[in-house]
């Protein structure tokens, strides 16, 4: 029997799926091909009832996890996703913050560790698409937690050898400076807030643009689903044209083929669907 084609997506939190892949997973939902989503940590570190921030009186750890879990598994319905695999580790907090220094927190655990587990995932599934975040958590990101599940992506799919195709989430330069600069023209409050030159992808190393318009709605349903996170997603507070051109399209870095493929794809199964 052939091998069924399986996209695997990566993430380091609950609320990572939205933005830069949410589009994918439904669309290829839809498709028929099946969707895996994995989440590495319970997202401890996010904001707590009533918007208390990790470290103040109040912040309540479990209590938050539990929420945004919950969270998760609503927004991956709106997606459409096959299967949710949770890791269960600690969220690690931004670079800098207190949670860094948990002995249990994502960032902290050895890479072969998680990699095992994330293998054995692969193992089970065998996609042959798998999408994660580059080594810099993501376009210059560089949360913790991101540069993390960067490396143990990476590492899985080296000890199984099973994707046949890997991508990082691209978000490209020239994209961003369209979406401020769009924000602007419709009044937007943006503030003096300018994207620095080095945040994002150049422009040159994104491979693969999908169209995912038709999916705009859902990602934004997922995305609101995440309310307990909401006063930190901005893009929730962008007027409707600017949401359209941020969310109509998802971009990806190949990093590995094993298949003959365009130099510039709409399809990350490209090659694949007839092998």
């Amino acid at each position: 029997m052939d091998r069924q084609l399986t996209l695997m997506v990566v993430h380091a939190h609950p609320d990572d799926e939205c933005l830069s892949t949410g589009g994918i997973l439904a669309r290829y939902t839809e498709e028929g091909i099946r969707t895996v989503l994995v989440t590495c940590t319970n997202g401890e570190q996010g904001d707590g009832e009533g918007g208390v921030k990790p470290g103040e009186p109040g912040h309540d750890d479990e209590a938050v996890a539990r929420r945004r879990l919950g969270e998760l598994r609503e927004s991956v319905a709106h997606l459409g996703v096959d299967h949710l695999e949770l890791l269960g580790y600690r969220d690690s907090g931004m670079d800098g913050w207190d949670g860094n220094g948990h002995p249990d927190a994502f960032a902290n655990v050895p890479v072969e560790t998680a990699a095992a587990r994330l293998a054995a995932l692969m193992e089970h599934y065998r996609p042959q698409v798998v999408v994660t975040y580059d080594e810099t958590g993501g376009g210059g990101y560089g949360h913790p937690d991101h540069v993390q599940t960067h490396r143990v992506t990476v590492a899985a799919a080296e000890r199984t050898g099973i994707p046949d195709k890997l991508y990082y989430t691209a978000i490209p330069r020239s994209a961003i400076k369209r979406m401020f600069e769009l924000m602007r023209e419709s009044g937007a409050d943006v503030g003096d807030f300018t994207p620095s030159d080095d945040f994002g992808t150049p422009d040159e190393r994104v491979t693969s643009v999908l169209d995912v318009s038709p999916y705009v709605e859902r990602k934004l349903k997922a995305l609101r689903a995440h309310e307990s996170q909401g006063e930190n997603i901005f893009l929730l507070r962008m007027p409707e044209e600017a949401q359209q051109q941020a969310f109509s399209h998802e971009a990806f870095e190949r990093v590995l083929s094993k298949v003959d493929t365009p130099k510039h794809e709409e399809d990350l199964f490209a090659g694949l669907r007839d092998s």
